[in-house]
This record gives structure tokens, sequence and C-alpha cells, in this order.
């Protein structure tokens, strides 16, 4: 079975109806090169094609707020059909991306598509509240219907191994850095720093630095159950990679994100999944745990 996918929607800075599309169907190298994120074409171009293609699903249908775009994203990504409107999409596909990464419009967007009871993948953040993210899932047709994450969550270089942790000894402090926006970068190191703790880790203190910031940075500092400290920095117009540093009692380890295709193909692998098998695979209490986390950091 090959579902079809519908991709929505475009926002500012953000590339992914592209990417996304791009690594269900493959893409146009030319139209590609045009699609205003370099970066992009590149990763593309360093993987082989058509083997690194997530065979089980295909992107059938684009909209975006802007025609010639969508028609754009249709042409490099090859993607069918153009649509108009994008509850037209209701009947004539099997799932929806929707690929925007503005958080206020997420529930607008998402509803017709819940209330049909498609399976819908939402970009990072889901909502910068945890009044907006029960909004959402009040919506949920059945458990799992909800699918959203910051791709980073799956990506391997950010992830802990056995022999890390052994290496590492206990963990005490982690400080985890991404440049641009607290509010649409920030879940980029929350999720991974989450993966680092046990399941049953919660949140005792959360303190945000008390600043003068005219910008779109932001930082917070929080402490665990466990008795581990972290403290995240969104650094806005700061040119930093992604990095985690993690101390333990025996050492410290550095963590650098450079592989975006990996993380989004398996980000999007795991959606797939939870729809082919019926499995909840983006669960709504880590999902939670990250809005807690962002909401307090945008005070």
């Amino acid at each position: 079975m090959t579902l079809r996918l519908g991709v929505i929607g475009s926002s500012e800075g953000n590339g992914h109806p592209y990417s996304w599309s791009a690594i269900f169907n493959g893409y146009d190298i030319v139209a590609m090169e045009e699609c205003g994120y370099p970066v992009i074409p590149r990763y593309l171009q360093q993987q082989d094609w058509p083997a690194s293609q997530i065979s089980s699903a295909k992107v059938t249908a684009v909209w975006t707020q802007d025609i010639a775009l969508s028609k754009h994203i249709a042409k490099a990504a090859k993607i069918e059909q153009v649509m108009s409107c994008y509850t037209d999409m209701i009947g004539q596909v099997d799932a929806i991306l929707l690929a925007r990464d503005d958080a206020h419009n997420h529930l607008r967007i998402a509803t017709p598509f819940l209330a049909a009871g498609l399976p819908i993948y939402i970009d990072k953040p889901i909502a910068l509240s945890i009044d907006e993210l029960n909004q959402l899932y009040a919506l949920e047709k059945y458990p799992g219907q909800i699918f959203t994450c910051s791709a980073l969550r799956y990506s391997e270089q950010l992830a802990l191994s056995a022999a890390d942790r052994k290496n590492l000894g206990d963990i005490k402090q982690i400080a985890a850095f991404t440049p641009k926006s607290w509010s649409k970068y920030a879940i980029h190191i929350i999720e991974p720093v989450l993966n680092m703790l046990s399941k049953g880790d919660e949140p005792i203190e959360m303190t945000v630095p008390i600043t003068n910031r005219g910008d779109s940075s932001g930082s917070l500092k929080v402490c665990w159950s466990s008795g581990i400290q972290t403290s995240f920095f969104a650094l806005g117009e700061v040119q930093t990679p992604i990095f985690i540093r993690v101390f333990g009692t025996n050492t410290w380890q550095d963590f650098t994100f450079t592989d975006s295709f990996s993380a989004f193909k398996s980000a999007l692998q795991a959606f797939i999944q939870g729809i082919l098998e019926n499995k909840v695979m983006s669960d709504r209490a880590f999902n939670t745990k990250v809005v807690q986390l962002l909401e307090r950091g945008c005070q």
C-alpha cells in the first residue's frame, strides 16, 4: 500500500514543503536549485536516489498561500496536483503534512482534517501554549491522529548511546544551544535533551533569566526531579551550530547537529509507520512537556 499525502502551507524561512516532499517523491534537480533554500539541494544531492526515498508513501497534492509557489514546489518535488483550496484534499489523500512552523496558524488549518479523521503531521512547534495544544488534541478522533515533533528528536547525532552514557558517568548538567528564535527553534534542542533524561523525570523549577532583550532570542533553565540541571539557549542572530554539551561525573561530551536529511527522513518514516501500523508514534505526554517548556521560555 502506498499512502497518498497532501503537503500544506509555507511559512517564512521554512523549506519543508520542498524537502519533505522530495524525501517521498524524489526531485527535479534544476527546479530544486531555485527553491530559495540553498542548503536543501546540497543535502539532497548527497543522497542516493531513488534508494533514499521513502517508498511507502507519495506526496500527491500541494497547497500553499501562493499558487505560483505551489506550482514551483510541485515541479521541484514531482507532485501531481496543485490545489486551489487546502480543504479540497479531503477525500483525495490519506494523510496530511502541515509543513508550517508558525504555530498560531496550526489550529485553524488542522481543524478540518482532524474532523475528517485524517492523520496529520503538524510541523514544530505544534503550539506555544498548553491551552493551544489542548485545543488541538480535543479535536483528535482517535489516539495518534496527531503526529508532531522536531525532526531533531530523531537525530542520531543528538542521541546518547549506551557507550556515551558509560563514558559520561552520571549526568549532572546539560547545556543546549540553537541559533534563531526561541519560539521556532528552541524545540530543536528541547526534544533531544528530553530524550537524554529518564521518562519519568519532571521539571521542578524553571527559571527565565531577566533580560531586556529586543530580539527573538531566549533562554530557560530547568531543574529536574532527578537532580539534573538543563539550560536551553536560543541565540537569535548569533551564528552557532545546534549543539548540546552534556556534563557527567566522569567527563563532558559535545553533540553537534549537521545531518538534516537523515533527521527529516526518520521523522517522516515514524509518521508513516504510525499510520500503517495503527500505532501512536507521537506521545501526547511528551509533547505536553515540550510545550510546557516552550511556553515558559516565551514568558
